[in-house]
This record gives structure tokens, C-alpha cells and sequence, in this order.
């Protein structure tokens, strides 16, 4: 007897992750909305979860569960989802509290130390200005956006300007639905105040980023994976994240400390999560970026070459109110990483590498996946969820015993693999 799970967002890549998950002939995953629906154009929030619960009320069996790895809408769709029919999840409230980058910095301060000065940007203000405590350099960034999308650094006023001119024009696309679900529940005076399409400002962090994965079952956090996040050189943009970490044990267990102080704080249970760091390789020192209420499906293939399953089992444990249980560890390879090649300037592609040539590197070069991101014709500044500074080409997963044997394979992948542009 086959358990039916519905899966927000699901797209092709995640259906084969979640297709070789242990005993996933017990399960039958079917896609719920598009990521289409949940990420680009205006978001509607209301109308995505009018056409969700039309489909689960149309589908002829059981709903055994309802499970993402998307952030914001998807995020907040599975606990209203789930409490309508009766299934397991997190609270709505505990996700706001970590989506709403200001509603979390305030619940971290509670029980930390370890993050930066912050402050909210009047963006109705004549002339908006850095808020009291804060200073440059900086990052300004929406209370809640995706993918690093309208998060500018800034050194000085000037900057400061500009960076606020951007995010004042485009805060209102995810902020205005963002709102419509902070409505859904009862929110602290200063929350009620800035609403969901606010700007928040924040000292800039120093040292190299990390992150750790863990989830919550019944009250007990559980992190069960530290992984490195790798910028380019002089750019605030990913070269690639990788498992597991190599910062040692006692940055990683601050930051295991850290994640279950704020989740316990937050109230967070029942779900999975993701927090980013940064960390000084020299004190040990940890600070917090921010929390996703999700697992991260970037990771999905680096814990599945490492630990030999990926962690979507987790997500549908949970979902399925079930203890996730102990991780096995007992994957093919040492270490994984999922690299991003950009390019960091705009034009228009006018070749990609064919199916043949990826089919091509990636048997030549074993534990190596190649997803390429544009089709020819596109202009890279169309693509939707960029970061403020570059463009993605690829993605690809490699797999290695050693950092410097990854290095090596992903370099080679890269030199395999032609792209062309055209002046935009």
C-alpha cells in the first residue's frame, strides 16, 4: 500500500532525488502548484492556496502528507495546508518568525549574541536614512525576498541611496503577498508596524559563510549536517557549498549551540531547517545570517554522495510524523559540492552545451551531475531569482575523496563545456 505525498514546487530534479530515497516505492510523490507558480511574476498568494486545496480536495485517495523545500510562498503554504487537513507540520507562526528577517533578528537577540547590528529603513521617509546603531559598510535587503534578490552592500551614502531607490521600486512583489499571510496570524506591535514589504539594515558580517541543516521532531533539534559556503574571489556571489564542512569541530558546534537556542526560542517544530553563518576561521567566532524554515534542495545531491541519502527523507519523515532516526553516513564519496558557474556580466546566449556534451562529461568524470540554467535566445538579465551581481550558467554537482581532487573534476567539467554570448 503506496502513501500519497504532496510535494509544493516539485519539479523533474527533485522527483529523481526523492524517486531514489530509501523505501520510496512505499511512497507516490505528485507535484502540487509549479515552481513557476510559486516563483516568478506577481505572487497571489490567496489564489495559490485556493488552487492547492482545489486539487488535494479533487484527488481521489488519502493525503498521507504535504511537504516543501521552497522558501516564501511554499513555505507558508504547507502549515496553513496541513492544519486544514489534519497532517503534521510547523507552525505558520514559527516559519514567519524566521522568513520575516526583522520579526527574526528580534527573536535571536533574545537568546543570542551572535549576530550584527540591525535596524529597519523607513523606505516612505523623504529622504530614507541608516537606522540608529548601524553602520557602514552594510547590506540592505526586503524583510523577506528570494535568492540574495535586491540585497545590495553599501559603503557609504551614495550607495546607501541607491541601493534603497532599488529595493523601494521592487520590495512590494514578494512584500504586498508576504503581508496578505502575516495577517494570518496575531503579530507583536513592531511586526504589525513594518509589514512585509519593509527594508531591513544590517552591519556587514566578516569571515567565511557556513551553514548547518537540522530539523526539529517533537521539541528535540537535531542538526545533522555543517556545510561551507565558497564565494568568488572579491564578490559577495557563491562559487559553491560544501559537504561536509572543513572548518573544524568547534566553529561547526557553535554553531550547532546557536541553531538550537534560536529554533527552541522560535517555537520552531516538526519542519526542517537551514541557517547560514559566518564564521572567523582564527577565533572560532559564529555569527548568524539568517534561518530558513526549510532544508535546502541545493544540498539534496551533496548529502546523498556523502551520507548516501539525500535529506528530502527527512522532510518526508516529518511530513509523515515520523522520527527522521539517526543519519547513515554511508555514501560513495568523502566530500561533495554544488559549484555555480556565473558570469558576471549581461548578454545574450547563443549556445549552451548540447545533452551529448553534458552526457559526455559526466561519464568521463564520475560523481558529477550538470544542470545548465539559460536557453539559447535568453538574455541572462531575464532570469528569474538572480542574485544582485552575477548571472548562473550551471549548476554542478561533484563528488570527490578529497577538496583538491573536487577542485580538479569541477575545473575540468567547466573546460567541457561551451558556452557563447552575444553583446546584450
Amino acid at each position: 500500500m503506496s502513501t500519497d505525498i504532496f510535494v509544493i514546487g516539485l519539479d523533474e530534479e527533485n522527483q529523481r532525488v526523492l524517486d531514489r530515497l530509501p523505501w520510496a516505492g512505499t511512497y507516490r510523490f505528485h507535484g502540487l502548484l509549479t515552481p513557476e507558480d510559486l516563483q516568478h511574476g506577481e505572487i497571489d498568494f490567496e489564489a495559490l492556496l485556493k488552487t492547492a486545496q482545489h486539487e488535494l480536495d479533487a484527488f481521489d485517495g488519502e493525503v498521507g502528507a504535504i511537504v516543501s523545500y521552497w522558501d516564501f510562498p511554499a513555505a507558508s503554504l504547507v502549515p496553513i495546508l496541513c492544519a486544514r487537513y489534519g497532517l503534521p507540520s510547523v507552525s505558520l507562526e514559527a516559519v514567519l518568525k524566521c522568513e520575516h528577517k526583522y520579526w527574526s533578528r528580534l527573536e535571536q537577540r533574545k537568546v543570542i549574541d551572535e549576530l550584527p547590528n540591525f535596524g529597519i529603513v523607513d523606505l516612505d521617509a523623504e529622504k530614507p536614512a541608516p537606522p540608529a546603531g548601524v553602520g557602514f559598510p552594510m547590506w540592505l535587503k526586503p524583510v523577506k525576498s528570494f535568492s540574495s534578490e535586491l540585497a545590495f552592500k553599501a559603503e557609504n551614502e551614495a550607495e546607501f541611496a541607491e541601493a534603497v531607490a532599488e529595493i523601494r521600486d521592487g520590495v512590494g512583489r514578494v512584500g504586498e503577498p508576504f503581508g496578505y499571510v502575516l495577517e494570518q496570524v496575531r503579530l507583536p506591535p513592531e511586526i504589525a508596524k513594518v509589514g512585509g514589504a519593509a527594508c531591513l539594515a544590517e552591519e556587514a558580517l566578516h569571515g567565511v559563510q557556513a551553514a548547518v541543516e537540522g530539523y526539529v521532531y517533537q521539541g528535540e533539534v537535531v542538526v545533522y549536517g555543517a556545510l561551507d559556503s565558497i564565494n568568488y574571489p572579491d564578490s559577495s556571489s557563491f562559487l559553491r557549498h560544501q559537504y561536509p564542512s572543513q572548518l573544524g569541530e568547534e566553529p561547526v558546534q557553535r554553531m550547532r549551540d546557536v541553531a538550537t537556542r534560536v529554533m527552541k526560542q522560535i517555537g520552531f517544530d516538526n519542519g526542517t531547517f537551514s541557517i547560514e553563518f559566518f564564521c572567523d576561521p582564527e577565533s572560532g567566532q559564529v555569527c548568524l545570517l539568517e534561518i530558513n524554515p526549510r532544508h535546502s534542495q541545493s544540498h539534496a545531491e551533496l548529502f546523498e554522495f556523502v551520507d548516501g541519502v539525500a535529506n528530502h527523507e527527512i522532510m518526508v519523515r516529518l511530513g509523515l510524523g515520523q522520527d527522521p532516526g539517526r543519519r547513515p553516513h554511508k555514501g560513495k564519496y568523502q566530500i561533495a559540492a554544488k559549484w555555480y558557474l556565473r558570469r558576471f556580466e549581461d548578454g545574450v546566449v547563443t549556445r549552451v552545451p548540447t545533452p551529448e556534451e553534458i552526457a559526455a562529461v559526466q561519464d568521463r568524470i564520475d560523481g558529477t551531475q550538470i544542470e545548465i540554467v539559460p536557453e539559447v535566445g535568453q538574455r541572462l538579465s531575464d532570469l528569474p531569482e538572480q542574485d544582485s551581481y552575477s548571472f548562473e550558467l550551471a549548476h554542478l554537482f561533484v563528488a570527490a575523496h578529497t577538496e583538491h581532487e573536487m577542485v580538479q573534476k569541477y575545473q575540468a567539467c567547466v573546460d567541457a563545456l561551451p558556452f557563447e554570448f552575444a553583446e546584450a
